[in-house]
């Protein structure tokens, strides 16, 4: 391995690294087999999705009328600018909920899962050449760094907006508003750990309850003024939209906060499949949210004063403090359906090679998509206090909540357009025809949050910035760490070729070499030979590699080849919906004849310390942030499952 001793200090990376996915997958992008889209509607299932698919959605009435229609309150509201403004909210949801997600994307699954980083897996199989692969890749990455923006700004402004409701109750609660917030978010983020099963028993009722009483609370202020009925006509949107103009485009920046949440639908349709997901939104909560929208136009058309609160003022007096607490548990449950959403894309990109191994913990000894990542946790604890102590309300929180959902949005949009055009082989025509206005609404819809830069937008931009250098810094570091390894590697097949003649002496036991690269011998085999001079009886070279879907059946599982007596190379392959776990693949190499023992195997793996070549491919700031992403890195033992008793590290500096 060529050394450079002229760089400057070095960090340490394990060999035993995954290797990057090897190009397009050749499986059909919708495979029954492993879908749940056609899973059997129960109430059980219709509860869980309105539990974790429609928790964050579900909450958007809490503030997303008031915040639309301040911009107009400043001479006193007229008639048809309230009913402009609630048409522009139904047919927000219309448009970009039900027919975008709903009839479309939910379309496009990646072997039954969802989500940006799914379609982004599933546009860059239509697409040829590496540059078209990595500009999809681009587009999938914004829209991931975006969404953990909108992880953190989601339980930050849901909790406080419910708990504001108190102040509705009385007076004496405006000091304790921020404190019981944070105690709220605290205790939410501190419970992480136990996992989400033994807290998902509660979130569907609790959720069926909050938009039973939406649709409620909506109906009994409807019927004192039904007129209100009216803004169910795209009319008085567009007559909005032509006598504002301008002003019009600016509130378009808070209309967008009723449908925050809609990327939920597709992220979360491999848990429920798209059936439930569907008849749950068209049934259940597209009409609560309409009638619960129309109840507070409704109130404010007959109580200007209602606007200082419209959605807690919709309820009799005697019930507003258990709507607070009904309003507090639906906000906990979007919160940490977010939360939990945040753990699966994190994974995403560490199986994908977009960020450094985290640690990933299971909290269910069943469910695969269980799972407790702490520090994302953590991260997000820390970034959520921030916003909080910062903004101090929902209302200035709204500003920067825009733009990680609608950047979201474009994201999603331009990657259906591939997807749509490519995969399912619709003609340009109708691609243009169906996503075009839609991609476009998008675009207007963002545009309008960025004007919100200076009021607290800059915040998920300034997130997602640092995300996106990070992830793109740490895919370019590891191509750069595995073309050295190629240029300066062995051959695997020439040093097969060469053993029978060599005077190596052979040791009882086994040795398991973790490699990237499956074609060229590892570098911690040639300094166990350099060092020790001894080679084990049984060998195998091990590979790690992950796919561009969401989960590799078990017959894909694993390919065994046999180099020599005793020597086998064992490819293993995961999704990026998977968790590695090489002892027990290794151990279900018996059922094929290879005797493998776990208390007589020992694991080697390569530690490398990068350091700055003579001419460095990289520039200097992010050759320093690609350190300190590698030296926080999970050890290679952790990330793969295993056993450190059983561990050899040999240790090499590599220029790049």
């Amino acid at each position: 391995m060529r050394q450079d001793c002229g760089g400057r200090a070095g960090v340490p990376i394990n060999r035993a690294d995954v290797a990057p996915p090897r190009g397009p997958v050749t499986a059909p992008a919708t495979d029954q087999a492993h879908s749940p889209a056609r899973q059997a509607l129960t109430p059980a299932l219709i509860l869980g999705v309105l539990g974790v698919v429609y928790g964050d959605i579900g909450t958007s009435p809490l503030y997303a009328l008031r915040a639309a229609l301040l911009h107009f309150s400043d001479d006193g509201l007229e008639r048809w600018e309230i009913l402009g403004v609630l048409s522009l909210i139904i047919w927000s949801l219309i448009l970009t909920v039900t027919v975008k997600y709903v009839v479309f994307i939910l379309q496009a699954d990646n072997r039954g899962e969802g989500g940006i980083l799914a379609l982004m897996a599933l546009a860059q199989r239509t697409v040829e050449g590496e540059r078209a692969k990595w500009f999809v890749a681009l587009i999938g990455i914004t829209g991931a760094c975006l969404f953990f923006g909108d992880g953190i700004i989601t339980p930050a402004i849901s909790v406080l907006s419910a708990v504001e409701g108190l102040k509705v109750v009385s007076d004496a609660f405006d000091h304790m508003v921020i404190p019981i917030a944070l105690v709220i978010l605290l205790a939410l983020f501190l419970v992480q750990f136990r996992g989400t099963g033994s807290m998902g028993a509660v979130f569907g009722p609790v959720c069926a309850a909050w938009f039973g009483t939406l649709g409620i609370l909506g109906i009994v202020e409807i019927v004192h003024n039904p007129s209100v009925l009216a803004a169910l006509s795209p009319h008085y949107a567009i007559q909005f939209c032509l006598a504002y103009r301008f002003a019009a485009f600016i509130a378009f920046g808070s209309v967008v906060l009723a449908v925050t949440g809609a990327e939920a639908l597709y992220a979360d349709m491999g848990h429920f499949g798209r059936r439930p997901i569907r008849w749950a939104w068209l049934w259940l909560v597209l009409p609560s949210l309409t009638l619960n929208y129309l109840g507070q136009g409704a109130l404010v058309l007959r109580v200007p004063e209602a606007l200082e609160n419209p959605f807690y003022l919709l309820a009799p007096e005697w019930f507003r403090l258990p709507m607070v607490i009904l309003a507090t548990a639906a906000t906990i449950i979007a919160s940490q359906a977010m939360i939990s959403g945040a753990y699966t894309i994190a994974r995403q990109c560490v199986q994908l090679g977009f960020i450094p191994r985290l640690e990933v913990k299971h909290t269910s000894e069943t469910e695969e998509g269980q799972i407790y990542m702490p520090q994302v946790n953590i991260l997000l604890l820390i970034g959520v206090v921030i916003l909080v102590l910062s903004f101090h309300n929902s209302d200035n929180l709204a500003a920067a909540y825009g733009i990680a959902v609608t950047g979201t949005f474009v994201c999603t949009s331009c990657l259906a357009l591939l997807v749509f055009r490519r995969q399912f082989g619709w003609a340009w025509p109708l691609v243009i025809g169906v996503f075009g206005p839609l991609l476009l609404l998008d675009l207007l819809f963002f545009l309008s949050n960025v004007l919100k830069i200076p009021q607290g937008g800059y915040v998920p931009l300034v997130l997602g910035a640092g995300l996106f250098a990070m992830m793109t810094t740490w895919h370019r570091g590891r191509e750069l760490l595995f073309a050295r390894f190629r240029q300066d590697g062995l051959p695997l097949k020439s040093f097969i070729a060469r053993l029978p003649q060599s005077r190596t002496v052979r040791v009882p036991g086994m040795a398991v070499f973790m490699t990237s690269q499956a074609d060229f011998l590892p570098g911690a085999l040639l300094h166990n030979l350099k060092h020790n001079k001894v080679l084990h009886e049984r060998v195998l070279f091990v590979t790690v590699t992950n796919e561009g879907i969401p989960v590799v059946p078990p017959d894909r599982r694993r390919t065994v080849e046999e180099l020599a007596p005793d020597i086998h190379r064992v490819s293993l392959r995961y999704g990026f919906q998977e968790s590695p776990n090489i002892p027990k693949e290794l151990e279900s190499l018996r059922d094929i004849g290879i005797a493998f023992e776990p208390m007589q195997t020992s694991y080697f793996l390569g530690r490398e310390t990068v350091v700055a070549a003579a001419v460095p491919k990289m520039s200097h700031w992010r050759q320093w942030l690609f350190t300190i992403m590698s030296r926080n890195a999970v050890p290679a033992t952790e990330f793969f499952r295993i056993p450190s008793d059983r561990v050899v590290e040999l240790g090499v500096r590599v220029a790049i």
